[in-house]
């Protein structure tokens, strides 16, 4: 079901066909990626050839579980991305009614809308909080898991596990969500974990049939969660470029706005021209539907900043 406001960052090849260029030549900042990935090794060549088997998925929930400190009593699924979970969640129940703070991620409205919820804020039935929040960077507390199903999007919070909700994932009717695109900057692997109670993951599990998670993205990722060396020297690096993209884009005549290490958001006069003005210099940025002002930057990889300070 398509809904006139689910837009995404990304888009290069419609940027592309309108300001000239090829897909090589821009610098996508219109997504929250770390513009650094995580460093693949060589893959053994059963990743491609044999159905991924137990032993495999076994380890990564493994990693999983000890990266983000998962309690015992929770279960983890892993899926092809949190997206893949996304659609299926609003299933879980009954379709009711649905509070999802606003301005978010939009695919979340259009799963629960495509299985007939409706949005309310009052008694709803279940809520969506993406902790950090996509695009402003708020935080959410604790004290809003109150519905019977509570999913709590954590794509964007291995920038700041401390404030990560995962110890809460025991209760029933609590799903958490992990993403393996944004941190660590791996969004064509398609790998995303469902965290909470057994008897949500379980039925999750269920829809995704069997063998969900390819062979390639077992290996990678369980080797990326066991980095933790990588993890923390990454988080330093992130907040240190994010203050160098606050300080250009404010000594350029932007606001700051809100954010994550990962993405800043600024209030601009007017979003649409600063789109376009950096476009002609074939770099990518985001703006939203919902508002004439706001414009979302991702950080640059270390060899586009000077590109970046010319176009400003």
């Amino acid at each position: 079901m398509q809904n006139d406001k689910r837009d995404h960052g990304g888009g290069l090849d419609a940027a592309a066909a309108q300001y000239g260029g090829d897909r090589a030549d821009w610098i996508d900042l219109s997504t929250g990626i770390n513009p650094v990935p995580y460093p693949i090794s060589p893959l053994p060549p059963d990743c491609w050839t044999a159905l991924p088997d137990a032993t495999a998925q076994d380890a990564l929930i493994q990693a999983a579980r000890r990266f983000w400190h998962i309690p015992d009593d929770a279960t983890v699924l892993a899926a092809p991305g949190a997206s893949g979970l996304i659609a299926r969640i609003p299933a879980l129940r009954p379709a009711g009614k649905v509070d999802i703070p606003q301005p978010t991620y939009n695919e979340h409205w259009a799963a629960f809308r495509a299985a007939g919820w409706q949005q309310a804020t009052d008694t709803p039935d279940a809520r969506v909080l993406v902790h950090p929040n996509n695009p402003t960077g708020d935080w959410h507390s604790p004290n809003m898991l109150t519905t019977p199903l509570t999913v709590v999007d954590e794509s964007f919070c291995d920038i700041a596990p401390d404030r990560s909700m995962i110890a809460q994932t025991p209760r029933p009717g609590l799903i958490i969500l992990k993403s393996f695109g944004k941190f660590w900057g791996l969004a064509g692997l398609r790998l995303g974990f469902a965290i909470g109670h057994p008897d949500d993951i379980n039925r999750l599990a269920q829809m995704m049939g069997p063998w969900p998670v390819s062979g390639p993205a077992l290996h990678i990722g369980t080797q990326a969660l066991q980095d933790t060396e990588w993890a923390n020297t990454t988080r330093l690096r992130l907040t240190t470029d994010a203050d160098r993209l606050d300080r250009l884009m404010t000594d350029a005549g932007a606001a700051l706005h809100g954010g994550t290490p990962l993405f800043r958001l600024y209030h601009v006069d007017n979003a649409a021209q600063w789109q376009d003005r950096l476009a002609r210099h074939h770099i990518w940025t985001r703006i939203f539907p919902y508002s004439h002002h706001l414009l979302r930057l991702g950080l640059p990889a270390p060899q586009h900043w000077p590109r970046l300070e010319a176009a400003l």
